[in-house]
């Protein structure tokens, strides 16, 4: 069994919320991990089952009533006629984790979520295994630039083994399971459930279409009009269908670092996906090897390394508070950390032989009127150690394997 790093905070928010809410992607295992820590006398429904769908949204108060708390409600986003009820019975209990719900629409269930259980909910973001998890290791610390530590070193091929796969439980639960069938079967049950429900899409090939042309720009700015004539549809529905994307967590937009001292800087997030298995996959690669020699390999060690921080923060039900940088002379900061009113910026780079001149770009943010901390190059040399009196060479397990 691989050990979940949220299961921790699964048990925080079930001991002081009255209801947890579990959300992600498809297939990520949120019912596993619920499953595994449920008090004994906890009851389970899933509104996957269409008989128990019905009830629950034509009589929610009878739903509920033949099952009582303390309840796990499976795909709960299937009936929003139920968290109003939910909000009652937890008002009249005031009883902590008398329901646990889960949810991988979040397009649809976030808002009413808000609009029905403010300050009853505590949220979990449950995201693909990370790379740790996939080595059943115990749970580890989030990366913080403020206290880096060195780790035992991950080889290059290692990586990208895991870059080519992605951390879809499925994939590691099953043996043998093949990882293009995996996925096509994956992608199909996304395009007709989840994306038909939100979108009235015709086509779903037509989506499919831009779900592959996203992922060939993974750790890249995102332009809305790139990929609108690529696929020949307009900057509107490109908007309105990545914001699918988003909103199920596929895809993460890595926001540049704005203030009102820095001029010139760009506007466009960075696309991240946020299960490069996925991405790698919707990309084409046939191989690891392929996609490790390839020319966009950088990108996909961003992706990864962003990715990977985004999930290990999502687990401890933390927001990172991370971006980029990049002017319109085309200066760019891989990743910046805003903690404490200060910035924390480091460049990631495939190399195992970093220089100061691949942290000459940190002088802009100088312009920001805020105090820069320490920050690096996150690579894959072999020791923490120095390059300079303020900045660090990194090695990747620093980052990913606390």
């Amino acid at each position: 069994m691989f050990k979940r790093e949220a299961a921790e905070t699964v048990k925080q928010i079930s001991d002081t919320f009255r209801v947890l809410l579990v959300t992600g992607p498809r297939q990520v295992g949120k019912t596993t991990l619920l499953k595994e820590y449920m008090p004994n006398d906890m009851n389970y429904v899933t509104l996957d089952d269409k008989v128990m769908r019905e009830l629950a949204k034509n009589d929610p108060k009878l739903f509920l009533e033949e099952n009582p708390w303390p309840l796990l409600i499976d795909e709960a986003q299937y009936a929003p006629e139920l968290f109003p009820y939910i909000k009652m019975k937890v008002d009249e209990q005031n009883i902590r984790g008398m329901y646990w719900l889960t949810g991988s629409q979040q397009f649809k269930l976030m808002k009413n979520v808000k609009e029905s259980l403010a300050g009853r909910v505590g949220i979990v973001k449950l995201n693909s295994f990370t790379y740790t998890e996939t080595k059943m290791k115990e749970n580890k610390d989030i990366f913080n630039p403020l206290n880096m530590k060195e780790n035992e070193n991950i080889d290059v091929n290692d990586i990208f083994n895991f870059i080519y796969n992605g951390g879809m439980p499925e994939l590691y639960n099953i043996p043998n399971m093949n990882r293009n069938h995996f996925f096509d079967a994956y992608i199909d049950t996304y395009l007709t459930r989840d994306v038909k429900e939100q979108l009235d899409i015709k086509d779903a090939e037509e989506f499919k279409k831009f779900m592959i042309s996203v992922a060939t720009r993974t750790g890249e700015q995102l332009n809305y009009s790139s990929i609108a004539s690529e696929l020949g549809v307009s900057d509107k529905t490109v908007r309105s269908w990545l914001n699918v994307l988003i909103a199920s967590g596929i895809v993460y937009l890595l926001e540049p670092y704005m203030n009102t001292k820095l001029k010139r800087v760009t506007h466009m997030p960075k696309i991240i996906f946020m299960d490069t298995g996925l991405c790698s996959y919707l990309a084409g690669w046939d191989s690891a090897k392929d996609l490790q020699n390839s020319s966009v390999s950088g990108h996909y060690l961003e992706t990864f390394i962003v990715s990977e921080i985004l999930k290990t923060y999502n687990s401890k039900g933390i927001e990172p508070n991370i971006y980029y940088y990049r002017d319109k002379d085309k200066n760019e900061i891989d990743l910046i950390f805003n903690r404490n009113n200060k910035l924390y910026p480091f460049e990631i780079k495939k190399t195992a032989m970093p220089t100061k001149a691949m942290i000459s770009n940190f002088k802009f943010l100088e312009k920001s009127g805020k105090e820069l901390g320490s920050g690096g190059i996150i690579c894959f040399y072999e020791k923490l150690m120095r390059i300079d009196e303020k900045h660090y060479i990194i090695p990747i397990s620093s980052v990913i394997n606390n």
